[in-house]
């Protein structure tokens, strides 16, 4: 069995920690995510999926506002405008296409467009996670599909099995905001 560099073991360790606290709802989520995603942005670069890596200092900037967000309003789990969730995933798909495309001209990226995908999609999903948005989840089982292909075929091994477990995980979370919604 191949043992994982230690700073991959160690940001899948820290980020799963906050993704199972995302699952609960629970504030917390933030401060080990943005741990999590400082140590994913050296993993990433070192893997040439600078999209990735470019998308772990997003979440940091985002998550110590959702942090500030969710310790000053205890806003209930709730429901995202169907317009405004279409807009967000023709915006990502455009961004997928925009970004893959600037990528595989200009840098030595390894699966511009995939990559790009999970950068694109990922902000969506953060966004609506910040606001408590029960579609966040789905934006997640979304990204997680096609992270855990992208980055097996990268040699991240323990990184794609987290991610499969991470797409599980967004099944229970999102039964589990669905519960809390429909209370």
């Amino acid at each position: 069995m191949l043992i994982p560099p230690p700073l991959e073991l160690a940001a899948n360790l820290v980020t799963a920690v906050s993704i199972g606290l995302a699952a609960r709802n629970h504030v917390a989520t933030w401060p080990t995510g943005i741990a999590g995603c400082v140590l994913f942005t050296l993993v990433f670069h070192g893997a040439q999926l600078y999209a990735d890596a470019l998308l772990q200092v997003f979440f940091v900037v985002t998550s110590a506002f959702g942090w500030w967000y969710w310790r000053r309003q205890v806003a209930p789990v709730s429901r995202a405008a169907p317009r405004g969730l279409a807009w967000m995933g023709l915006g990502a798909a455009a961004v997928t296409v925009g970004y893959g495309a600037l990528l595989h001209h200009f840098t030595d990226a390894y699966a511009p467009f995939a990559d790009s995908a999970v950068l694109a999609f990922s902000v969506v999903a953060q966004l609506l996670l910040m606001q408590r948005r029960l579609e966040t989840w789905a934006f997640w089982l979304l990204v997680n599909t096609v992270s855990v292909p992208l980055f097996a075929s990268r040699g991240l091994t323990l990184t794609a099995g987290l991610y499969a477990l991470y797409w599980l995980n967004a099944w229970w979370g999102g039964w589990h905001w669905w519960r809390q919604w429909r209370a």
